[in-house]
């Protein structure tokens, strides 16, 4: 049987190995000189003022939140379609998480789903780039400068995209983004803030450092062993070595965004006459980076069983997933505030349709031929059982 190809996977060569061998030879593993050499670097790649780098995309939503400065009395508004992180991070702040239905063509959350959402105590609205498509900023910056609302850019899935000219990194508020090894790039874990206010990097530093005003490198330049915690932070530190591989890493972005393109492209073209199977519309006036390629399962008159599709692509060995179940039906959301389903018809219902197929820069052509073969003959196989 053909090899297994995943979902996604990482992209390491020689020169990051030998990138995170120099740094591990190195006097500083944590708290050193790279880390502020990988902010900067980062932030000129997205445009952006500052970037903050922390241990994990998580960790690059909860110090987002801190900074705001959200609490127990503030709503979060989070689309269904989402990671949990999305939503989990409010709640680490205490804040209440208010989920809102995404568009059914692209899966990005709904301004007009957004608007329903408000109340009085909403703070933040989360705009979670699903799959690598930009959310609509303008309607989401309509709605925040009407409401004085804060955008917390989930960018995780959208490195290297835009939106009518500006950069993913630039959009919003605060911009979160990952670095685990399915992304787009690497440190193992890690994640990155950027911002646009001074004030804002400042205090998220902190955050990362568990709320303490100085590293043990600046203490150790300034020949002092005094700090001062001057809040409640935690450890979300990320090490020199790590950012030392986010630094070679970087250098690959416009190319494998370039390939993540093309192979997106390829599937289009290849998925173009299938019955039963529909990519996400993706827009004209933006770059879609395709951290995921999703496509929905089943047409109007044509029963599909998504997850049938799942175990059988899986059965040929092809890594195909689904992105993601509502936030809202887990069990600890179900539990702990009583969500039950209906609360978002939309998400709910393509929950039940989509697969992400394998989506990297190593993809070869033949094989996302063989992905799109072998789900041909999948569909096919379920039109004749049908």
């Amino acid at each position: 049987m053909d090899a297994f190809l995943p979902y996604g996977h990482q992209t390491i060569d020689e020169n990051d190995i030998l990138a995170v061998a120099d740094s591990l030879r190195g006097e500083w593993l944590t708290t050193g000189p790279t880390i502020q050499a990988f902010e900067q670097a980062f932030a000129s790649c997205v445009g952006a003022s500052h970037a903050v780098a922390v241990s994990s995309g998580t960790a690059a939503l909860h110090a987002a939140m801190h900074a705001l400065e959200l609490g127990p009395k503030d709503e979060v508004i989070v689309p269904a379609i989402t990671f949990v992180a999305s939503a989990n991070a409010a709640i680490y702040q205490g804040a209440t998480p208010i989920f809102a239905d995404v568009l059914e063509d692209s899966l990005l959350i709904d301004p007009a789903a957004v608007e329903s959402c408000l109340s009085p105590r909403t703070r933040a609205i989360v705009a979670v780039d699903y799959a690598g498509q930009p959310c609509d900023y303008d309607a989401l910056e309509d709605i925040s400068e009407r409401q004085g609302l804060a955008i917390i850019s989930d960018a995780c899935h959208a490195l290297g995209g835009s939106f009518k000219g500006r950069k993913v990194g630039t959009l919003a508020t605060l911009s979160t983004f990952s670095f685990h090894p399915v992304k787009h790039m690497t440190t193992g874990e890690g994640g990155m803030v950027t911002t646009e206010r001074a004030d804002l990097a400042e205090q998220m530093r902190r955050f990362r450092n568990h709320g303490i005003d100085s590293d043990h490198r600046r203490r150790s330049e300034k020949g002092t062993h005094a700090y001062a915690m001057v809040d409640l932070g935690f450890n979300y530190r990320l090490t020199d070595f790590q950012c030392a591989l986010g630094l070679r890493q970087l250098q690959h972005i416009d190319a494998w965004v370039a390939r993540r393109r093309e192979i997106a492209e390829r599937y289009n073209g290849l998925l173009s006459d299938l019955n039963g199977v529909q990519p996400l519309r993706a827009a004209e006036d933006l770059v879609n980076s395709y951290h995921l390629y999703v496509v929905k399962i089943g047409a109007p008159g044509l029963p599909l069983d998504r997850d049938n599709v799942f175990t059988a692509m899986r059965e040929r060995n092809i890594g195909v997933n689904v992105h993601y179940q509502p936030v809202y039906l887990h069990p600890y959301y179900r539990e702990r505030f009583g969500y039950a389903p209906g609360l978002c018809p939309t998400a709910e219902a393509v929950y039940g349709q989509i697969l992400s197929l394998p989506m990297y820069p190593g993809l070869t052509d033949d094989e996302i031929d063989r992905v799109a073969n072998e789900l041909a003959d999948v569909i096919q196989a379920a039109h004749i059982a049908g």
